[in-house]
């Protein structure tokens, strides 16, 4: 679907913006960009859709306060950053959106949060209740607690995961560049993409781009999250965050503004959304061709005569990884142990006869296919 001339009325919209569109050239927060972006809310707001703030920016505000030239790259002090600097982006979050008769809400949220699926459900239904009562969720990873096993990744992926918690019908990613481009802005011959409506026609564009000195995404990311959120069905626009009352504030939509993205499929059960986004897989399961397009065109269940490899130490009933041929096509709740499956390959590579089972590897209402995204 093309780009919309306005959002559809009650629409819910995520708002993601990074740490490079929330600091000044000295480090410290730029409480200017805060209260237009607070304004922005207000206004949606006013026109009846939902909002949820994806706010980066907690590292970058802990930054001066502890006297720190840049980003450490030590985990401590990562950490320290982001504990000092969380309170502090909140806090402006909260002052600038009370101004305009905004309740705001603090979820800090942590690897655990979404790969549990008991955590999901119970952040799924705070975010619906603050929604039904009319707050703003400022979200944020908990960085002060965060470790590199568990971590979300950067907020590029969170909003994205916000985007399915919430049943989001569009995620704006504001950034410091307008949108995606050919090529690097500034390239000689390079120019912006206004629409994508299949991932495949950025096959030729270089989305290699590194973040910010504050920030950890890049073009990469973004494009990589808006390919997980359009498959579940969530629009996504990237953009510049200079023109976000532009490209918000008014009920038309500009059309020659940022890059739109069409949602490319439905929007999914939150179940088959946490296996394919959100749950830690346990192992990863190799199949052939034959396997792949059964899943993938067929829309089969995985049986045991396309499994070629096995790795990983899992239980029956784990979350694992598909891999085939073309590469990682999907994560589903596997209904073998990993030794079991092993016993059957090796009873087939010897020649014996095979352990006699019948049940599908991963059944279909147990598999969450994976967009194929940019760069990856």
């Amino acid at each position: 679907m093309s780009r919309p001339r306005r959002l559809a009325p009650g629409s819910r919209v995520v708002l993601k913006v990074g740490s490079s569109s929330l600091t000044r050239p000295d480090g410290g927060l730029d409480l200017n960009r805060i209260d237009t972006l607070a304004s922005l809310t207000a206004r949606l707001r006013a026109r009846g859709h939902s909002v949820v703030l994806v706010s980066s920016g907690a590292v970058a505000a802990g930054l001066v306060p502890l006297g720190l030239g840049g980003r450490p790259s030590e985990l401590r002090l990562l950490q320290a950053a982001a504990s000092v600097g969380q309170g502090r982006l909140v806090g402006r979050w909260d002052s600038s959106m009370s101004a305009y008769g905004v309740v705001t809400a603090q979820v800090l949220l942590t690897g655990q949060d979404v790969a549990v699926r008991s955590h999901y459900r119970t952040v799924r239904a705070t975010f619906d209740a603050l929604l039904s009562l009319g707050a703003v969720p400022v979200v944020n990873e908990n960085d002060a607690v965060n470790n590199t096993e568990v971590s979300l990744g950067d907020n590029d992926h969170l909003a994205a995961l916000v985007s399915h918690l919430v049943n989001a019908d569009l995620l704006v990613l504001l950034t410091d560049v307008d949108g995606l481009w050919t090529a690097r802005p500034g390239t000689p011959g390079a120019r912006p993409v206004r629409e994508v409506t299949d991932l495949a026609e950025l096959a030729r564009i270089d989305v290699t781009g590194r973040g910010s000195a504050v920030g950890t995404g890049g073009m990469r990311s973004k494009v990589q999250a808006a390919a997980i959120a359009c498959a579940s069905g969530t629009a996504t626009l990237i953009a510049s965050a200079d023109d976000a009352l532009e490209l918000l504030g008014a009920e038309e939509l500009p059309a020659g503004v940022g890059t739109w993205f069409a949602a490319t499929g439905p929007h999914r059960s939150s179940r088959r959304l946490w296996m394919a986004h959100a749950a830690r897989p346990e192992g990863r399961v190799s199949v052939d061709a034959g396997a792949q397009q059964a899943l993938t065109v067929g829309k089969r269940s995985l049986l045991l005569p396309g499994v070629v490899g096995v790795s990983g130490d899992f239980e029956s009933g784990a979350v694992v990884e598909v891999l085939g041929p073309a590469g990682l096509l999907a994560r589903g709740v596997c209904r073998y142990s990993s030794a079991e499956l092993a016993e059957v390959l090796d009873a087939r590579a010897s020649g014996a006869p095979a352990p006699d089972h019948v049940a599908p590897v991963v059944h279909r209402d147990d598999l969450a296919e994976l967009p194929r995204t940019a760069g990856a």
